[in-house]
């Protein structure tokens, strides 16, 4: 049987850096060069960044992406890899007729190029166009239904991107149909808690599906809230996970295939015809020789199947991931966040110092009259540990002053008076950054969100949320998981035993704890997890065992907070269902989940 050796680079993006793009392109096919392949693969979209939301309908950004593919092209020759098959993702136009009746020509296309001896020598659209979660791709892309099929060395190899791999027939159908001895598949697929076992049982039913093994390469790093994993994988024509790369890094993974000469997939030369591709359309097969003939045989190398992380240890990296590729590709240097002796805030500095290093952490504790002073020396604790850059500012002289100004209106009162405090405090971040161009980031977790426990303007005051997608009991559990780690390394653990184990209070008014406010996490999660994520009505809350009156608080809280979801930072999504662009409820909305319902 015919050999390859193909090369799946998983690389970090940026929307918009078409030049910096090309050079990874650049880069990485040389390190595939250097490793003897024959092939080498990048993610979905790779030219121009991946989501690149509505820069696509901007005609002048479809024309540099498809002038910026043409230089790439030239360039990988002049540099002496024009011998390597290179197939990149990048953004497209419709060909002209056009591509549907009603549907003008040169519409965006999700597609990608094969790059060969410096030219462009075939194109593939995406045929199944995601409109779900965080996917909007019918509002950008029109849908290819042209499916070519490469010769080289000897072995046909055809081109998927991502969603096409997620819906049954199509695409895999005709690769079946049309007897290809590789199918390729390039993609952006966003990381959430769980996705990466799917993607080996779809990779393994697909192959199964299309006759052929499958290579599967992912993009990695963060983009605004997604986070990309990699998690590239092989799986050969029975179904069998044969390689995997590391997640959450730029690598090369080298994999060595005996694949069916496509001697047997049909006669060589351009051949057009309509495949059915059992969805209710047909797609056009043409093929391409670039190399009939077979290589000689060489040496294979095993395959690797890295390991995955633990669930808490693959979490984890992804926030790291998310914050560091956020401050990083939006220009900032360091950061500034409220540390105040509490859990949230100790896990987001210790995300970022991970992230990004303790020089560039700037933690600032801003106690007021109803801090204690364990609150203030946990705080300290943290910083010490962690190396961050770290002050003190006492709010109460400011909270005060404004107390004094308000007198004329009758002052102010209760929660009002509370909330003055993580005003006062927001304002001192934000003027700290905009005066060290520090980003500010946000404490808040998912449970805060959901359930409004937050105040505008103060601790949702800021920049970016790296936990505003992570439950309040997975921060507990990630903060032990990374605690546990330090020790397993010998190091010293970065948060202080104290922020873990003492009951969780905002220190707003004397002796006030979250469980006044809130139902005790262990129940709130839950019920929040049901309701926003499985988007379940009362009835179904009731059903699936949520006590009735705690479902029905929940519900008033969580639908009450959408104002101010809206106007909260971005952060990374982590799970199936983030607030953002994964969950749009209207705010202005009297739907209300009734008891009587």
């Amino acid at each position: 049987m015919p050999q390859l050796r193909i090369a799946l680079a998983q690389v970090d993006t940026t929307v918009g850096d078409l030049d910096g793009n090309a050079d990874l392109v650049s880069a990485w096919t040389k390190r595939a060069l250097a490793e003897g392949a024959h092939l080498v693969a990048f993610g979905e979209l790779t030219l121009t960044g991946y989501p690149p939301e509505d820069l696509v309908l901007r005609r002048s950004y479809v024309a540099a992406s498809r002038a910026a593919l043409h230089r790439l092209a030239r360039r990988l020759e002049d540099e002496g890899a024009g011998e390597i098959a290179v197939v990149v993702g990048y953004l497209d136009a419709s060909p002209t007729p056009a591509p549907a009746v009603g549907r003008p020509a040169g519409e965006p296309q999700n597609t990608a190029a094969v790059l060969w001896r410096g030219e462009v020598v075939a194109r593939y659209a995406k045929h199944h166009l995601p409109n779900y979660g965080v996917f909007d791709e019918f509002r950008y892309f029109v849908p290819g239904n042209d499916f070519p099929v490469l010769r080289l060395h000897g072995v046909d190899v055809a081109l998927t991107i991502c969603e096409d791999l997620w819906q049954a027939g199509g695409p895999v159908a005709v690769a079946r149909a049309a007897g290809v001895g590789l199918l390729l598949c390039i993609n952006g697929s966003p990381y959430e808690q769980g996705k990466s076992h799917h993607r080996d049982e779809l990779c393994a039913r697909r192959a199964v599906e299309a006759g052929a093994p499958i290579a599967y390469v992912n993009l990695v790093g963060g983009q605004d809230e997604l986070i990309f994993d990699g998690d590239s994988l092989v799986a050969d024509a029975a179904g069998q996970v044969i390689a995997r790369a590391e997640v959450f890094t730029e690598t090369l993974m080298v994999v060595d295939l005996d694949l069916p000469s496509g001697a047997e997939a049909g006669p060589d030369g351009l051949v057009t015809g309509p495949v059915d591709a059992l969805d209710g359309t047909s797609m056009t097969v043409t093929r391409r020789e670039l190399t009939t003939e077979p290589l000689p045989a060489f040496p294979a190398r095993p395959p690797a199947l890295a390991a995955r992380p633990d669930p808490a240890a693959e979490l984890y990296e992804a926030l790291v991931t998310g914050t560091r590729d956020y401050v990083r590709k939006n220009g900032f240097r360091s950061v500034v966040l409220g540390l105040s002796g509490g859990i949230d805030s100790a896990l987001v500095a210790t995300i970022a110092v991970d992230a990004l290093g303790a020089e560039a952490v700037h933690t600032v504790a801003m106690p007021s009259v109803h801090s204690s002073a364990g609150s203030v020396q946990d705080a300290a604790d943290l910083a010490h540990r962690q190396g961050t850059r770290h002050e003190v500012i006492a709010i109460q002289p400011t909270v005060d002053a404004f107390h004094g100004a308000l007198e004329g209106t009758g002052g102010l009162h209760g929660l009002a008076a509370e909330n003055l405090q993580a005003r006062v405090r927001g304002t001192l971040l934000m003027a700290l950054s905009n005066e060290h161009g520090h980003l500010v980031l946000t404490t808040g977790n998912k449970s805060e969100l959901a359930t409004g426990f937050s105040t505008l303007y103060g601790d949702s005051a800021g920049g970016y949320a790296p936990i505003k997608d992570v439950s309040k009991t997975n921060v507990w559990a990630l903060s032990r998981w990374r605690n546990a780690e330090a020790e397993r390394r010998g190091a010293t653990p970065p948060i202080p035993e104290i922020i873990i184990t003492k009951p969780p209070s905002a220190e707003l008014a004397p002796g006030q704890l979250d469980s006044d406010r809130l139902p005790d996490y262990g129940i709130l999660d839950p019920v929040l997890d049901d309701y926003v994520s499985q988007d379940m009505g009362r009835a179904e809350l009731v059903a699936a065992g949520h006590d009735p009156a705690v479902v029905d608080r929940v519900i008033r809280l969580v639908d009450l907070a959408e104002y101010k979801r809206r106007q909260n930072p971005p952060g990374p999504k982590v799970t199936s269902k983030a607030f953002g662009r994964d969950r749009r409820l209207p705010i202005t909305s009297r739907w209300r989940e009734k008891p009587t319902q």
